[in-house]
């Protein structure tokens, strides 16, 4: 049998079980993929133990930091943001690799939402240095909207080589980056829910990284205000379907548009049944 796993703390609600087997039963492949505690501290000992049957390890927090530090190689976009989301094996040695810049950026062109040359992040941890690196490929500015300064200089790595403009602004001041044509939001659950009498009369895109709780109160409030609304689950399948590139190499470019959307109405489906009545 060959295993795969997603790997973090807390993960039961994790969505990636669901989605990635989706895919591999549209693939006829007979793999097991399942949700695995592991504690910061715990990834060095998890991919010890690991045997030939693991193919990939899809990383969530709080490991992603950790994962380049114990893995035998890093790829260079992973080093950047300063984390991985993904590791694989060859010839006995782990390499660490991240999914999350290339998913935030797929979603991102599958919306046509590229064109924005002045993009607000709010937030400034592992997600939101994802989402600079991947809109640092089209915007021409970036405001982040922080709450903690110390992050500035992550954030910093994270643009690259690109030629935009990076700013930062104090979270009091986050009403301004409402008003940008798209909206990043990498905040955890509740941070943004102070913000719904914020949302300005005409919002551009929002798209909210989170998918636990679905919708978040601002992605509701965005689009009953006639905002449009990007989600938690788009992120999610977009790197999702880049780790299956990496665990299956010759998997053929024409299969993605079946895989993204059997993997969309798997996740869902299964957002739907968490959020019914008992």
């Amino acid at each position: 049998m060959t295993r795969l796993a997603v790997l973090g703390s807390p993960i039961a609600h994790s969505l990636s079980p669901t989605i990635h087997l989706a895919a591999y039963r549209l693939l006829s492949l007979d793999w097991e993929y399942e949700a695995i505690e592991v504690d910061s501290g715990g990834l060095r000992e998890f991919l010890n133990s690991c045997k030939s049957d693991w193919r990939g390890l899809s990383v969530t927090m709080p490991l992603k930091a950790e994962a380049i530090t114990v893995c035998d190689e890093v790829d260079a976009l992973a080093k950047q943001v300063g984390g991985a989301n993904t590791i694989t094996w060859k010839d006995h040695l782990t390499r660490a690799h991240n999914t999350d810049v290339s998913g935030f950026l797929s979603a991102l062109v599958n919306a046509r939402a590229t064109s924005s040359k002045s993009v607000a992040i709010l937030g400034g941890g592992a997600t939101a240095r994802a989402a600079v690196a991947a809109v640092g490929s089209f915007a021409e500015r970036i405001t982040v909207y922080l709450r903690n300064p110390k992050r500035e200089s992550e954030l910093n790595l994270a643009l690259g080589l690109s030629s935009a403009k990076l700013d930062f602004a104090p979270w009091a001041e986050v009403i301004d980056g409402l008003t940008s044509s798209l909206v990043v939001s990498t905040t955890p659950k509740g941070a943004t829910d102070s913000l719904i009498n914020l949302v300005p009369g005409a919002p551009g895109l929002l798209f909210d990284a989170l998918y636990e709780p679905w919708p978040t109160r601002l992605a509701s409030v965005w689009e009953q205000t006639g905002g449009a609304v990007l989600g938690g689950l788009d992120l999610l399948v977009e790197q999702a379907l880049e780790q299956i590139k990496l665990f299956l190499p010759d998997l053929e470019s024409s299969s993605i548009p079946a895989l993204r959307a059997v993997m969309l109405d798997a996740g869902r489906a299964e957002m739907s049944r968490r959020n019914s009545p008992v």
